[in-house]
């Protein structure tokens, strides 16, 4: 009767602590600090370079995933691009390394990090793959 409850009650104890989500909470927190990084980084080298842009963005941008991969950064939850951004050499001074998703999909050739620029200049910085119906996503 003891371990029957014993084990009752640790079963109570895990589903309530819910590890599957706080494992994606943690993984979304990384994604901010991430997206955060990525974004002071560009207005940093925007500062410091008179208002260019790093790499190819310019104002009036669409959604881009940054990467190195030559031939495309492939499907994610931003969707399917021609070609990834690859930032690394212009946000050297401002990042030791360009963010990579916390997902196991991504690598630095995927970064699962995506870029956009508004027609008004405005820089937005996506995490792709969010979790728990989470929309992680900076703009300035």
């Amino acid at each position: 009767m003891v371990i029957a409850i014993i084990a009752i009650l640790a079963v109570v104890v895990f589903v309530a602590l819910n590890p599957a989500g706080r494992f994606a909470d943690a993984r979304n927190a990384r994604r901010w600090s991430d997206v955060n990084s990525i974004l002071t980084g560009i207005h940093e080298f925007i500062v410091d370079n008179d208002g260019a842009y790093p790499g190819a963005l310019a104002a009036g941008m669409a959604q881009t995933q940054l990467g190195s991969a030559a031939s495309g950064c492939g499907d994610d939850a931003c969707g399917t691009v021609a070609a990834c951004e690859n930032l690394s050499t212009d946000l050297a001074p401002y990042l030791k390394s360009i963010p990579i998703d916390p997902s196991l999909a991504a690598t630095s050739t995927e970064t699962h990090y995506s870029v956009a620029v508004d027609a008004n200049g405005i820089v937005t910085v996506t995490a792709c793959d969010a979790e728990a119906g989470e929309t992680i996503e900076v703009s300035r």
